[in-house]
């Protein structure tokens, strides 16, 4: 079944760097776009990052436009988030996600804090 490890959240000061991590399995990673998203206490979670199969095609929210990257490595089965000149807005629980067979399936989160 689908399956995914998340890793890299933490706390960070404001300005800093963390480097977000989900490791795939259970379906054929390479075939698949992938997304990124965020929710936070008493808010929907909302979209952050897309990549398409390919890593052509990336597609970012507004309010992270130029200070995150999302990347993917087939081999590894992986997709990655970096996240650079972090604000205290961006503290949440982080998700990767897959839409198979017609269901969208998550991963457990990862936390990140952004504060002084």
């Amino acid at each position: 079944q689908v399956h995914f490890v998340e890793s890299g959240g933490g706390l960070v000061q404001p300005g800093g760097s963390l480097r977000l991590s989900c490791a795939a399995s259970g379906f054929l990673f390479r075939a698949y776009d992938m997304s990124w998203y965020r929710q936070t206490p008493g808010k929907e979670r909302e979209l952050v990052a897309s990549i398409d199969s390919t890593a052509r095609r990336k597609n970012y929210a507004d309010s992270v436009k130029g200070r995150f990257i999302i990347s993917r490595d087939n081999d590894k089965n992986a997709v990655y988030l970096q996240m650079n000149s972090l604000k205290i807005e961006d503290t949440a629980v982080y998700y990767c996600k897959v839409y198979h067979r017609a269901s969208d399936y998550w991963g457990q989160g990862t936390q990140v804090i952004v504060s002084a």
